[in-house]
C-alpha cells in the first residue's frame, strides 16, 4: 500500500550539508521508493538547494509570517534522482551564502528562530493541503530546526476541529535543541497553552526541540543503544523525563550507508578501487593520501585517520591527547575537519611538531573525506556520545577499521578486536568502554599490535568490508512506522 511521507528537514545531500543529517535525508526518501512509499521533502530555500532542484514551481503562498512579506512554497525535483523537494522561498531568511545556521564569524544568526518557525509553519500547511496536487499521510520531522511542526498540526487540529497527519520526529543529536528566549514564542502564533512544561517551554525559555518530542506522535533516534541512552540523565539533555514519559512512542532506527555513494569498488574519488576479493587498491589510496599531506611514505605503520566536526563531543581533544602515543609508536595521523577554536589550534600544532607523521586541514572537502576514508587504516571517532554516526559505517565499507567509544550507533555497529572476536572472525574494529584518555591510548596500542599480525588484519578488513548497513532494512522499519500510523489514523 502506498503512503505518502514529507520530511521536514534543513539539510538534503548532495545539496547542502553540515553533517549526518543531510545524508540521512538524501538517501531515505529513494530507499523509500521500492517499498511504494511517495516520500518527498520541505526545507528552506537555501541558495544552494535552489541551484540543485529542476523544474522549480510555486504550489503554494504562506501569506504574511514571522515579520516578513508573502513567502511562497515552490515546488522541484532533486537533479540527482528526482526525489521531489519543496522549499520555503523565503529571501529575507535564507538568501545568505555559506552556512545555514551561523554567519562569516561562526555565530548563530540572530533571528534562526524565525528562520526555522517558517520552516515548521511551511510544512504544517503542506500537511493541511496547501499543494491541491499531493497530501502527506504522515508528516517525518528531522531535529530541532522542523521541531515546530507538530506544533503548529496540532494547533491547526484544535482550531479546525479535524484530524491532521500524524506527526514523527526524529532526533538526530539531542545535544542541539534550538532554545531560544522566552519572547519569540510571542511570535510563533501558536495558542498560549503551548507555552509550559507540558509544551514548548524549556527552563523559561522556548525550545524547538522539545515542542517536537512533546507534539509528535511517535520519537525516533538514528540508533537503538541512543534511543535508550537519551532516556537516562547522563544523555538527556533536560529532557530525559519527557523522553521516560514517552519511552513506548521512542524507538532507535539505525542510520544507513548509501553505498551508491559510499563503496571503494565504484568510488570515482579514491586514487585507485578495491573490493573485498582484491584489496591492492587499497595500498594505492594510502600512498595517495600520504602525499596528498605531505606525510612520509610508509607501508609498515598504521595511518590513522579523522573526519570530523572538531568539537569535545566528537572526543578529539582525548584523541589530541593521545597524539604522542601514535607519534611515538611510528603511526601517522591525518585530520580533516573544522570546529572549536582550542582543538583546530592544538591539532595544527601537533602537525608543526610532527610533519612527517601528523597532517590537519581545517574546513570540510567531501572528496577528501573519501580519500581520507579509503587511505587510512583506522578511522578514529573517539566520541563522547553518537547517535548514531556515520564515519565508522563509511570505515567499514572501505576496510578502514574503526576505533570508537562504546556508545550509541559506535556501539551497535562495531565489534572489538578482543581475542576472543578475532578467534571467532567476529571484530571489525577497535572499541574502548570508559572515555579516558588511558582507554583511547590502550585501543590504539591494540590497533598497532593487530596491525603488526598482517594475517589476522587482512582477515579483520574482510569480515569489516562483508557488513551490510544499506538502508534496505532501516527503510523496511519507517515504512512500517509510517503504514502503522496511518493506518490508525
Amino acid at each position: 500500500m502506498t503512503v505518502r511521507v514529507l520530511h521536514v528537514a534543513a539539510e538534503l545531500y548532495p545539496l547542502l550539508k553540515t553533517g549526518g543529517l543531510a545524508d540521512v535525508v538524501g538517501a531515505l526518501p529513494p530507499a523509500l521508493l521500492p517499498l511504494s512509499a511517495d516520500a518527498r521533502v520541505v526545507m528552506p530555500g537555501f541558495p544552494a538547494v535552489i541551484a540543485g532542484l529542476d523544474n522549480l514551481h510555486p504550489v503554494a503562498h504562506t501569506g504574511p509570517r514571522f515579520g516578513i512579506g508573502n513567502p511562497v512554497i515552490e515546488f522541484g525535483t532533486l537533479r540527482s534522482n528526482g526525489t521531489g523537494v519543496y522549499i520555503v522561498r523565503a529571501d529575507a531568511f535564507y538568501d545568505r551564502p555559506g552556512n545555514p545556521y551561523l554567519d562569516a564569524a561562526h555565530h548563530p544568526y540572530p533571528d534562526n528562530g524565525r528562520r526555522f518557525a517558517m520552516l515548521g509553519w511551511a510544512a504544517s500547511l503542506l500537511a493541511q493541503g496547501a499543494d491541491p496536487a499531493w497530501l502527506p499521510e504522515v508528516v517525518h520531522a528531522h531535529d530541532w530546526h522542523a521541531g515546530l511542526t507538530a506544533a503548529y498540526l496540532k494547533a491547526a487540529a484544535a482550531e479546525q476541529h479535524r484530524r491532521m497527519p500524524p506527526s514523527i520526529i526524529t532526533v538526530h543529536n539531542l545535544a542541539y535543541q534550538g532554545v531560544f528566549p522566552a519572547s519569540l514564542f510571542g511570535e510563533l502564533g501558536l495558542p498560549g497553552g503551548f507555552f509550559q512544561v507540558e509544551g514548548a517551554e524549556f527552563y523559561g525559555q522556548v525550545s524547538f526541540l522539545k515542542a517536537g518530542l512533546f507534539f509528535s506522535d511517535k520519537i525516533t533516534t538514528v540508533s537503538p543503544t541512543y534511543a535508550h541512552e537519551i532516556q537516562t540523565p547522563a544523555q538527556g539533555a533536560g529532557l530525559d523525563g519527557l523522553l521516560r514519559k514517552r519511552t513506548h512512542d521512542v524507538s532507535g532506527i539505525l542510520n544507513g550507508v548509501d553505498y551508491t555513494v559510499w563503496h571503494p569498488s565504484i568510488d570515482p574519488a579514491i586514487a585507485k578501487p578495491y573490493w573485498v576479493d582484491d584489496m591492492e587498491g587499497k595500498a594505492a589510496c594510502k600512498a595517495a593520501l600520504q602525499a596528498r599531506f605531505g606525510l612520509t611514505a610508509r607501508t609498515d605503520t598504521p595511518l590513522f585517520g579523522v573526519v570530523s566536526r572538531l568539537t569535545e563531543q566528537k572526543g578529539l581533544d582525548a584523541l589530541l591527547a593521545s597524539v604522542p602515543e601514535i607519534v611515538a609508536r611510528g603511526g601517522q595521523l591525518v585530520i580533516l575537519g573544522t570546529g572549536e577554536p582550542t582543538l583546530e589550534a592544538g591539532l595544527k600544532r601537533a602537525a608543526h611538531e610532527h610533519p612527517d607523521a601528523v597532517a590537519v586541514e581545517l574546513g570540510f572537502d567531501e572528496t577528501l573525506a573519501h580519500s581520507i576514508i579509503a587511505g587510512s587504516d583506522v578511522v578514529a571517532v573517539p566520541s563522547r556520545f553518537e547517535p548514531c554516526g556515520l564515519t565508522q559505517l563509511y570505515g567499514l565499507a572501505y576496510g578502514t577499521l574503526p576505533l570508537v567509544h562504546h556508545v550509541g550507533g559506535l556501539a551497535d555497529t562495531v565489534i572489538d578486536a578482543s581475542l576472543e572476536n578475532l578467534a571467532d572472525g567476529m571484530a571489525t574494529g577497535f572499541v574502548f568502554e570508559r572515555f579516558e584518555i588511558t582507554a583511547v591510548t590502550a585501543a590504539i596500542r591494540r590497533a598497532f599490535a593487530l596491525f603488526d599480525r598482517p594475517d589476522e588484519w587482512i582477515a579483520t578488513q574482510r569480515h569489516a568490508m562483508k557488513q551490510n548497513f544499506g538502508w534496505e532494512a532501516s527503510a523496511l522499519r519507517y515504512y512500517d512506522l509510517y503504514q502503522r500510523l496511518a493506518h490508525h489514523r
